[in-house]
């Protein structure tokens, strides 16, 4: 059973807080459980963890203005330092912020939130953008408390969002001091995937990259390098270190040779999809009554089309009674509506569901919006479904520390995003869920499964893709790789594109 601050004697409307500055946010923070084992992780720390945590508390003993980057490949134990410093905070009646850059970082964090949605950064950053937070505001009153502030996965993060964040800081606390005086730890792995651009050249990810901020040089870096991972198949996550640093000698195009224990034989595109899929999921029957056995495996691809393509061939072979759900899709601009209404429904542009949403009870999905973070519903939560009404969906969460809980889904307008591949605006009232017996790479950044299926109908395209798709299992026995082959008669099915932008991790390597 988890604990909040009451049960170490502290009161949550303490005497130097006045009743009414203890808003809602406030009292949820105050009541996140502290569970037992995260209050042992702190006597539990190897060295490296150990000399961070001392340099961490430190700082926020003293009050001191402070901000850390914690660098390590997945492994080595940064979630399970953040988890130390959040529980050893809040046991002492302080306020700790728990915020990742995806929905699924966030998850496995007690009290996690986006920091998007935390921290009202917009979705569409430029260089001067802001925080829509003013001073008189309930999300100000509890930045103003907090003593500790974490972001994992900031390597996810374009800069011009931490640089807002920091803005919105120094605007709240009235200092000019970096991050407002405050102590923030930053965490990432530079060899994962980069923030997402609209150009997808080289030069543009790098751009967009933390390391390319005027904040980076005043992060203090901290290194974590014991991998306790490795204890389970050195092998493989040596190797996954050489795919992460670039290292893995290559042939001609970056490709890499991947070892023939991991790969599903390539005969024709529907017989070795089959071979891949009943390898992921050999009995579907059997997820019928272990939601958590469906839950944590996934094939993994590059694009959507792919996801798309695996999700409607595996829902159509999951066991049980179908229950389709067909969007309202409008333009908005009234005027256009009878135009292009066709059109809109045989579209799904990325971050939207389908227009047709086929779902069986006990399949997977993954939640497309934050509605309630608190509650464990964010941007990337997986959920499997249980029962369906005209306009609710009953769900019960299957990942990080809101597992089993049971939740209602509503159906809600949902609009595209500035996207010029989708010139036409235009909002959809649907279910904000997809199917995710299958996600792409990008979306399963800061998740672990237990069984990983890997579709690379196309090569990688960006920084750290392969590395993030094989990494997403602890070993080498529990990842299946399907190499498309580029001709028919191609011999070379054990070989693939691995792309490393050298640049960025000799950046963040650079104190």
């Amino acid at each position: 059973m988890g604990k909040n601050i009451a049960d170490f004697g502290f009161s949550q409307l303490t005497s130097t807080m006045p009743f009414a500055a203890i808003t809602k946010e406030i009292e949820a923070e105050y009541a996140i459980p502290i569970s037992e084992e995260d209050l042992a992780a702190s006597s539990m720390l190897n060295h490296a963890q150990r000399s961070a945590f001392n340099k961490i508390m430190q700082k926020i003993n003293a009050n001191v203005p402070a901000a850390f980057f914690i660098d390590g490949p997945g492994g080595t134990g940064k979630s399970f330092l953040y988890k130390a410093l959040l529980a050893t905070v809040r046991s002492r009646g302080d306020i700790a912020l728990a915020t990742a850059t995806s929905g699924a970082a966030a998850s496995i964090l007690p009290g996690g939130r986006t920091a998007h949605s935390r921290f009202k950064i917009p979705l569409q950053q430029e260089i001067n953008s802001t925080c829509n937070i003013s001073k008189q505001s309930a999300i100000s009153k509890l930045v103003q408390l907090a003593r500790l502030i974490i972001w994992n996965e900031a390597a996810m993060a374009k800069k011009y969002a931490i640089e807002s964040f920091d803005r919105l800081l120094k605007d709240l606390l009235n200092s000019d001091s970096i991050f407002g005086g405050k102590v923030i730890v930053f965490g990432g792995d530079f060899r994962q995937t980069l923030p997402v651009v609209r150009k997808r050249q080289r030069e543009d990810y790098i751009s967009a990259s933390l390391v390319n901020s005027y904040l980076w040089p005043h992060l203090e870096k901290i290194r974590l390098t014991e991998n306790m991972r490795a204890r389970l198949d050195p092998s493989f996550s040596d190797f996954l270190l050489k795919i992460g640093d670039g290292t893995e000698p290559t042939i001609l195009d970056n490709k890499i040779k991947l070892p023939s224990s991991m790969l599903i034989p390539f005969i024709d595109d529907t017989t070795s999809l089959n071979l891949l899929i009943n390898t992921v999921y050999p009995s579907l029957f059997d997820f019928l009554t272990s939601s958590s056995a469906v839950a944590n495996r996934a094939i993994l691809s590059t694009t959507n089309e792919t996801v798309q393509e695996v999700n409607q061939i595996l829902i159509q072979r999951f066991p049980g009674q179908e229950t389709r759900y067909l969007s309202f899709d409008q333009t908005l601009d009234p005027t256009k509506q009878a135009d292009h209404g066709d059109f809109l429904n045989s579209i799904q542009p990325p971050g939207l569901p389908p227009h047709e949403l086929i779902l069986k009870p006990m399949c997977p999905v993954i939640l497309l919006r934050n509605l309630n973070p608190a509650q464990g519903l964010c941007n990337g939560t997986r959920l499997i479904c249980l029962n369906f009404d005209k306009n609710i969906i009953h769900a019960e969460i299957s990942v990080g520390i809101h597992i089993g809980k049971h939740v209602f889904i509503p159906r809600i307008p949902l609009h595209s995003s500035n996207d010029e591949s989708y010139p036409i605006p235009f909002k959809r009232t649907q279910f904000p869920i997809s199917l995710c017996f299958a996600m792409t790479i990008n979306k399963s950044q800061g998740q672990t499964l237990d069984f990983v299926g890997i579709y690379l109908k196309e090569p990688v395209f960006s920084h750290g893709q392969l590395y993030v798709a094989l990494s997403r299992a602890r070993t080498s026995a529990n990842v299946k790789i399907l190499l498309r082959s580029v001709t028919v008669h191609s011999t070379e099915t054990s070989y693939t594109r691995n792309i490393v932008y050298h640049e960025i991790l000799a950046a963040a390597a650079d104190t």
